[in-house]
């Protein structure tokens, strides 16, 4: 069914005097109650009260409709016939031609809609839906973002917009709002990264300026106060009852995984020789990796983990990914475990001091202001190695984990 009012080339077709093929005037007598009815789906429908006796059906997508007497000041005899589609948004006549006494598309009021989607953010959903680039978490987050800047321009007075419609002065003004109201660079940074999407997608390139610097926009800090490193014990990995959440779990701790990576997970496709590889599908941002084996416990975890999956991941075959997300949840919260992205750090930490021979500053160790040339040296080549391994790009980020 169409959902659209402007498409009216969707709706049915009621022609009469056109050599009857088949006649259901008697089921047409049911004065004021709808009465559903098998039409075929062409065009418009212009049905007059002198033949409502006599219309013909022609071939098409046949599709239940329903449709009532409307009672009128000329008694039983109906001036219009009306076809009810709550998805309308209003009365809609389907013929310019038509007299008062044609049939209309009008909506049910017993299921009247209160909000109507704007042209802005239907547009950005159908750009956001045709375009596959990156993983699920990454595409939602994505056409959220720009739902929620389409509903902030309309709410600046820039109305009547659709996604061809972006212009230098609305990200202006966006990024103005945004500095006024003390929002983080970081969050700033990732909505200006779905502009730029957006303006990319348009073919409008030169709307956005390449860095975030001309929009005054400040350095994210990544530098952070305290360690977020956690290590959980064997009591704490017995409270968590199901056997996949607590694989999912060892993981994690043994090579840094995302919570998303640690439930997909194939562990038979993914050891490989001495080297975890993680499928695109898997990864945030549709990045495939490879984390090297470097312990003997990893070995033997994985030997477990296989065991435990077969051919199949860590999600049983039961299951989608959103219930075994939502049991994770819920296991860890009953065995009371929260924030396990530290698990991260951890593995972090520890692949800095097994690599560049000393703790890294959170973990004890010396700033970078205390380290000699070829230590700095060190401490880079460092920092990229966990960054690739982590599935980042940058080794600034690295400071998030290991400090500064």
């Amino acid at each position: 069914m169409c959902h659209r009012s402007d498409t009216l080339h969707y709706l049915p077709r009621l022609t009469a005097g056109l050599g009857c093929q088949k006649r259901l005037s008697r089921r047409l007598l049911s004065h004021g109650d709808p009465l559903y009815v098998a039409l075929p789906v062409i065009g418009c429908c212009c049905l007059s009260k002198n033949n409502l006796n006599r219309f013909d059906l022609f071939e098409g997508c046949c599709l239940r409709v329903p449709f009532f007497f409307e009672n009128t000041s000329r008694g039983l005899c109906p001036g219009s016939i009306r076809i009810l589609r709550e998805w309308c948004p209003a009365i809609v006549p389907l013929c310019r031609a038509c007299s008062t006494e044609s049939c209309q598309v009008v909506r049910n009021t017993n299921h009247r809609r209160t909000y109507t989607m704007k042209d802005l953010n239907y547009q950005l959903k159908l750009l956001c839906r045709r375009n596959h680039e990156g993983s699920i978490a990454t595409r939602v987050g994505r056409e959220r973002q720009l739902s929620a800047i389409a509903n902030q321009l309309h709410e600046m007075g820039f109305r009547g917009m659709g996604a061809q419609s972006l212009r230098q002065k609305h990200v202006k003004a966006l990024v103005n709002v945004w500095l006024a109201q003390n929002i983080s660079s970081g969050t700033i940074k990732n909505r200006m990264s779905c502009l730029r999407w957006w303006a990319e997608k348009i073919n409008r390139h030169c709307v956005i300026a390449r860095s975030n610097d001309q929009y005054g926009i400040p350095d994210r800090s990544f530098i952070q106060a305290i360690s977020k490193a956690m290590v959980l014990s064997q009591s704490q990995l017995n409270a968590v009852k199901d056997t996949h959440v607590r694989m999912s779990l060892q993981l994690q701790q043994a090579f840094g995984l995302r919570r998303e990576e640690a439930l997909k997970i194939s562990p038979k496709w993914a050891h490989q020789g001495d080297t975890l590889v993680l499928k695109n599908s898997w990864t945030k941002g549709g990045r495939q990796r490879s984390i090297p084996i470097t312990t003997q416990n990893q070995r033997d975890l994985l030997e477990q983990a296989k065991q435990l999956a077969k051919n199949g991941s860590l999600i049983p075959a039961y299951r989608s990914y959103v219930q075994q997300l939502k049991i994770y949840e819920r296991h860890t919260a009953n065995a009371g475990l929260s924030k396990m992205h530290g698990l991260r750090h951890a593995y972090a930490q520890q692949r800095y001091k097994s690599l560049a021979g000393w703790e890294c500053p959170h973990a004890g160790g010396p700033s970078w202001m205390r380290l000699s040339k070829e230590q700095r040296l060190l401490d880079r080549e460092t920092r990229l190695t966990i960054s690739a391994e982590l599935g980042h790009e940058r080794e600034q980020i690295t400071s998030v984990y290991l400090g500064r």
